[in-house]
């Protein structure tokens, strides 16, 4: 186990990768909009996140088409979703770009929910876990799937001092909504 990351109340960062995306001819990546499967999955995603406790006080979203989508499906499933700021700086973004962004959330938020793509997702949360529950880290370094949500849990007074290994991972699970 890592140890404890420092005095200061607990703080959750919540990994979201978009739901399944569609492919159209002749559509950039960042205006790929989400597939069938991805408007099943996106509310599925927000369910989970409600059903684990884990509704965010604020949300980071890139601005992707496909991430946005996401964020607005999964976050319907909730009474009153927190405020959410869409940063362009999350779409292709590796760990540093990633970190980042994470640094600079408000020290009053508590449970931040991170919506993006991957190779740069599973790189951050596998950069932050120093240690996770069960197979958590297993299951993220086999595959970081769409709709996949990641929440890693650590102590501190600000996000400024988020880093490597410092967060345990605490939770993985990928987001399926039924075929209608």
């Amino acid at each position: 186990m890592i140890a404890r990351a420092g005095a200061g109340p607990l703080r959750r960062l919540v990994v979201l990768r978009h739901a399944k995306s569609a492919w159209p001819e002749g559509v950039s990546d960042p205006l790929r909009p989400l597939a069938a499967r991805g408007r099943r999955d996106g509310p599925a995603a927000g369910r989970a996140l409600a059903e684990s406790d884990c509704l965010p006080d604020l949300a980071i979203c890139s601005t992707a088409v496909r991430a946005r989508q996401t964020w607005e499906v999964a976050s319907g499933q909730w009474g009153t979703p927190p405020p959410v700021r869409y940063d362009r700086r999350v779409y292709a973004a590796g760990v540093p770009e990633l970190l980042e962004v994470v640094r600079e959330v408000p020290d009053e938020v508590e449970t931040l929910l991170l919506v993006g793509h991957n190779p740069g997702l599973e790189e951050l949360v596998l950069e932050l876990a120093g240690d996770g529950l069960d197979d958590t880290l297993e299951q993220v370094r086999k595959k970081f799937p769409t709709s996949a949500i990641a929440v890693l849990a650590w102590h501190g007074t600000e996000w400024a001092a988020l880093g490597p290994g410092t967060a345990l991972l605490t939770e993985v699970t990928v987001a399926r909504g039924r075929k209608e």
